[in-house]
């Protein structure tokens, strides 16, 4: 099913069409309303006149989250207070939050987004769903809350936290779809097995999952372990919140709302936008937004984009899976790491459950790399051999997949910390010093 067909599906040059029209009307909005934008087109000597299609955007400036705390709390808001009816920030730990205000259009605008990912997964009227992202000032519960509304099915505003009450409520009132970040479903898969109830106890059907980069094999795990179908969700609070992107029933790439969001990559040394199909930073441009709308934004994401016909139907273009992030990147003695790289090799052994922590120090200005990851319950074991020959194995695939060596430990079942939010992979000590 697709729940705005004239939109999803609609043909590249009708939605190119639209874009441009859209943009023209965007970079005279923010030009006259945004003075942070008027002096940076001014200095760049661009004027709106100069943008005549959406080809023009590589003419606009960048906005980046800096950009943001330095215009803190409203600098970049174009619409009048009077105009604004609510206001998230994002959830950052240095310096300025990033404030975020959205007028009665903009909140319409999310719920349709959400509507047409919910859509996608599968999700119907009939369906009862939890949202169990945060409420509050993080956009992934109100967001998801008031898509699931749209559509017609009933919402569940379970948020986190008392997970065993949750996975009650699940098996009782029959809730067949869940939202919420990877590292939660896997908590709750782990939560499951200790009360000792099975998958097949619950009837979950679908899982909408986002805010944190997640793997293909950690799909694999939540999907075995839940017995459900889950499906990518992608968002982030200074362009709308979830439902910027979402995954068909292809799972092979997340469609992109571009008649709201338009996306570009770019190299993120160079600046210079790069074709489709290409590794590089995803940018975007809010093109129908009101309380903030931004012009090209940095996300600081990695990924590539595509624009094969997908199977399903959709025509929109889509955002491979995130790699990474630009500044979350580790760079140990002159190697560039990811979590998910890391993530990846520990999914894909058996032997490991999906809980690792990543340890970054400097030792006689030499960089170290520590990898904690918790053994199965069912492979842990007093027999030291076989427990030495566990650690060389992923110490040999960690190395040959990232180019360096990694101390690997081998940590007992449940010691590593739980996050019922983003989970928390790297302690970089390299920037306590």
């Amino acid at each position: 099913m697709i729940w705005n067909p004239n939109k999803e599906c609609m043909g590249r040059e009708q939605m190119r069409a639209l874009q441009s029209k859209r943009l023209q009307k965007l970079v005279q909005y923010v030009y006259h309303n945004v003075p942070f934008y008027r002096h940076k087109m001014q200095a760049m000597d661009v004027a709106p006149e100069d943008i005549k299609s959406i080809d023009d955007i590589v003419k606009l400036p960048f906005t980046t989250k800096q950009d943001l705390r330095d215009n803190y709390p409203y600098g970049l808001q174009a619409a009048p207070p009077s105009e604004i009816v609510r206001v998230h920030a994002s959830s950052g730990t240095t310096g300025n939050p990033t404030i975020v205000g959205y007028t009665r259009k903009d909140l319409a605008v999310w719920s349709e987004v959400m509507a047409r990912a919910l859509t996608a997964y599968g999700v119907t009227r009939d369906d009862t769903f939890s949202v169990s992202y945060g409420y509050g000032l993080f956009t992934g519960g109100l967001g998801a809350h008031y898509g699931v509304e749209n559509l017609g099915a009933t919402v569940i505003p379970t948020s986190t936290g008392n997970t065993e009450k949750h996975i009650r409520l699940i098996r009782d009132l029959k809730i067949s779809g869940i939202a919420c970040t990877p590292s939660y479903a896997l908590y709750l898969a782990e939560t499951l097995d200790k009360m000792g109830l099975k998958k097949e106890d619950l009837g979950l059907r679908v899982g909408a999952f986002g805010a944190e980069p997640w793997t293909e094999n950690m799909r694999h795990e939540i999907e075995q372990r839940l017995g459900i179908k889950g499906f990518n969700l992608y968002g982030l609070s200074e362009i709308m919140g979830p439902g910027v992107s979402y995954e068909c029933q292809e799972q092979n790439g997340s469609h992109i709302n571009e008649d709201h969001f338009y996306p570009e990559i770019i190299n993120p040394e160079t600046l210079e936008q790069l074709p489709n199909g290409e590794q590089g930073e995803l940018v975007f441009t809010t093109l129908t937004k009101e309380g903030m709308p931004l012009l090209r934004y940095r996300t600081k994401d990695l990924c590539t984009l595509h624009d094969e016909v997908c199977a399903c139907g959709r025509t929109s273009i889509k955002m491979g899976r995130i790699v990474g992030r630009s500044d979350d990147m580790l760079i140990i003695r002159g190697i560039n790491v990811f979590p998910s790289q890391v993530e990846s090799v520990i999914l894909e052994m058996q032997e490991f459950e999906p809980q690792y922590m990543l340890v970054v120090d400097r030792v006689n200005n030499l960089d170290t790399l520590q990898v904690q990851v918790e053994v199965r319950r069912e492979q842990f074991s007093d027999d030291i051999g076989r427990m030495l020959a566990m650690k060389k194995r992923l110490a040999d695939r960690l190395k040959s997949v990232l180019s360096i060596s990694a101390d690997v430990r081998l940590m007992e079942p449940g010691s590593i910390e739980r996050s019922q939010g983003k989970g928390k992979h790297v302690i970089d000590n390299r920037q306590l010093k």
